[in-house]
C-alpha cells in the first residue's frame, strides 16, 4: 500500500514535497507545507501586510530612540541588532516560502496547459468533422431536386397528359366527357408507376 502511494506522485504538488525528507504527517500532511507556503507567500504579496510592517518598524524605532534608555529593548546605540536579526530572519525563511509557492503554481500551470491543449485538440477535431458533414450535406443537397424544378418536371407532366387527352379527345369522345362529367384516365393510373 506505501509503495502504491510512492508511486503515484501528484502533478500539483512541488517536487520538493515528492522527496521524503520535506514530507510533514502521513498521507493526509503531504501537501500541508505547500498550503502553507503558498498562504504564506499570499498573505506577503497584499498591501495589508506592506503596511502593517511598516507600522510595525516604524514603532520599533520610534519606541527604541524616543522612550528613556532603561525602556529600550533594542537601542539605537546597538544600530538596532534585534531588529536586523528579525528582519533578516523574515526574509531567510519569506524567500524560500515564496520560491516554493511559485513552484507549486508552475505545476498548476503546467497542468492547466496540458489539459488546454488537449481541449484545443478535441475542438480542433470536432471542427473537423463538422466541416466534412457540412461538406457532405452541400454534396447531397447539390444532387436533389429543387422545388424549381419538380415545378418544371409537373408542369411539363400536366402539359403532356393534357396533349394526350386532346389527342385521344379528338380521336374519339367518350360519352362522359360530351355531357361535361370527368372521365378519370389511365394516365392518372400511369403516375404512381413513373414516381
Amino acid at each position: 500500500m506505501a509503495r502504491a502511494d510512492k508511486a503515484v506522485a501528484r502533478l500539483d504538488a512541488p517536487k520538493g514535497l515528492r522527496s521524503p525528507m520535506l514530507r510533514l504527517g502521513g498521507g493526509g500532511g503531504r501537501d500541508t507545507f505547500g498550503r502553507f507556503s503558498e498562504a504564506f507567500a499570499r498573505a506577503m504579496g497584499t498591501s495589508a501586510f506592506l503596511i502593517g510592517m511598516t507600522i510595525f518598524v516604524t514603532v520599533w524605532l520610534v519606541w527604541n530612540i524616543a522612550m528613556p534608555r532603561p525602556w529600550q529593548f533594542d537601542p539605537a546605540a546597538t544600530n538596532f541588532t534585534l531588529l536586523t536579526l528579525m528582519l533578516s530572519l523574515q526574509a531567510s525563511y519569506a524567500a524560500p516560502l515564496i520560491l516554493l509557492a511559485q513552484n507549486r503554481q508552475d505545476d498548476r500551470d503546467r497542468v492547466q496547459i496540458e489539459q488546454d491543449r488537449q481541449r484545443a485538440e478535441r475542438n480542433l477535431a470536432d471542427t473537423e468533422y463538422l466541416a466534412r458533414e457540412v461538406v457532405a450535406l452541400r454534396l447531397a443537397v447539390k444532387d436533389m431536386a429543387s422545388k424549381d424544378f419538380i415545378r418544371a418536371e409537373l408542369r411539363a407532366l400536366l402539359e403532356e397528359l393534357e396533349r394526350d387527352r386532346d389527342e385521344r379527345g379528338e380521336q374519339a369522345e367518350p360519352a362522359g366527357e360530351a355531357a361535361g362529367v370527368p372521365v378519370p384516365r389511365r394516365a392518372a393510373r400511369d403516375e404512381p408507376a413513373r414516381g
